[in-house]
C-alpha cells in the first residue's frame, strides 16, 4: 500500500517521543544507543538529528498516535494502552487504522486492570453488569466489555480514577496498575487484566517513501541489536580441550561460543555473547568447572 497522496514527502524522519513522563528518558536512551545524536531547539519541543537525518518531536504521549496517523511525524514511542486506546477511537467505524505497533521496546511495563473494593467477593466478570466503571481508557474498556457480553456504564475521568469508588462515582474502575501500591492505598484490589502494556515503537500501517523507508529500515537494525544486546555481556575465558563438554551447558543464554586454539597445548580460548546476568555466582561455576582468565565485558552495539 502506498501513502496517500496528501502526505508531504521529505528527506528525514522524525520520532515523536514524549517531552516529560516515565517513558521519556528510556525512549532517548534507546535511541541515543542506536547512534543518534541531536541538537535541541531553543524551545525544547524540537531536536535536529545530527548523526543522522532522524529528527524528534517532543510531545505530550496522548498526542503521538494522531502525530503518526496525521503525517506530521513518522514513528513515536509510546505505551501500548495509549496507542491502542486510540486506535478503537480512529478504527471503530471499521476503517483501517492508521498506525500500528512496530516493535515492543521492554520498557516501561504495566497493566490495564479493573479494580474493584477491597470488600466485593469477586466471582467474575458478570458481577460488573449494570456497574458504573470509571476508566481512562473507554474504548478499550468498551471493546472488552462488549467482548464479555458485559452491559455496564463506563464512567470517562481523565485522572484521579482510583478515587472514584470513594466518591461514590463508580462501583469499579479500570485503570493502568503498575506496583499495585495506589490501589491498596485506595482500598481497592485488581481482579482482571484487560491489556499488558509497555512503550512500543509506533509507525504508520502504509509504506514509506523510499528515503524515509531506508532511514526506517537502518533505525529498525540498530534498535533490533540495541534491544538484543540491552542486558548481553561477553564472556571470555581459556579452558583445557577436554573440558569443553562441562563448561558449554553453563552457557544456555549465550550464542554458540567462538572457540581459538592456543598456541601452547590443547588449551583453547572462548568468547561467548551472554544474554542473561552474568553473575558472580555463574563466574564461580565456570571456574570450578575448569574455566580460568575468565573476564566480562560490556556490549556497546550488534548488528545481525
Amino acid at each position: 500500500m502506498s501513502p496517500p497522496a496528501n502526505t508531504p514527502v521529505r528527506d528525514r524522519l522524525r520520532i515523536a517521543i514524549q517531552k516529560s513522563g516515565r517513558l521519556a528518558e528510556p525512549a532517548r536512551a534507546l535511541l541515543a544507543s542506536c547512534g543518534l545524536s541531536w541538537r535541541e531547539s531553543r524551545d525544547r519541543l524540537f531536536c535536529y538529528g545530527e548523526s543522522l537525518p532522524i529528527d524528534l518531536l517532543l510531545v505530550r504521549d496522548d498526542d503521538i498516535p494522531g502525530l503518526i496517523a496525521d503525517g506530521v511525524c513518522d514513528l513515536g514511542i509510546v505505551g501500548r494502552n495509549v496507542l491502542l486506546e486510540q486506535d478503537g477511537g480512529r478504527s471503530g467505524n471499521g476503517q483501517p487504522s492508521a498506525f500500528r505497533e512496530w516493535r515492543a521496546l521492554g520498557f516501561g511495563g504495566c497493566r490495564l486492570a479493573l479494580a474493584v473494593p477491597d470488600a466485593w467477593d469477586w466471582q467474575g466478570p458478570q458481577e460488573l453488569t449494570g456497574k458504573r466503571i470509571a476508566t481512562s481508557y473507554p474504548a478499550l474498556l468498551s471493546r472488552w466489555l462488549e467482548a464479555q457480553g458485559i452491559a455496564a456504564d463506563v464512567v470517562l475521568l481523565s485522572g484521579s480514577v482510583e478515587i472514584a469508588p470513594r466518591l461514590g462515582q463508580a462501583e469499579a474502575i479500570c485503570d493502568l496498575v503498575s506496583s499495585g501500591a495506589t490501589l491498596s492505598a485506595n482500598q481497592l484490589k485488581p481482579v482482571m487484566t484487560l491489556l499488558e502494556s509497555e512503550a512500543v515503537l509506533a509507525g504508520p500501517s502504509v509504506e514509506f517513501d523510499p528515503v524515509r523507508g531506508e532511514l526506517a529500515d537502518l533505525l529498525l537494525r540498530r534498535l533490533d541489536g540495541a534491544l538484543r544486546i540491552r542486558h548481553s555481556k561477553l564472556l571470555m575465558f581459556q579452558a583445557p580441550r577436554n573440558l569443553l563438554p562441562s563448561l558449554l551447558p553453563l552457557l544456555p543464554d549465550a550464542e554458540t561460543p567462538t572457540v581459538m586454539r592456543l598456541d601452547d597445548g590443547d588449551d583453547l580460548a572462548l568468547q561467548a555473547l551472554c544474554h542473561g546476568a552474568v553473575t558472580w555466582q555463574r563466574l564461580e561455576e565456570l571456574k570450578r568447572a575448569g574455566a580460568r582468565g575468565l573476564m566480562v565485558l560490556p556490549v556497546e552495539g550488534m548488528l545481525a
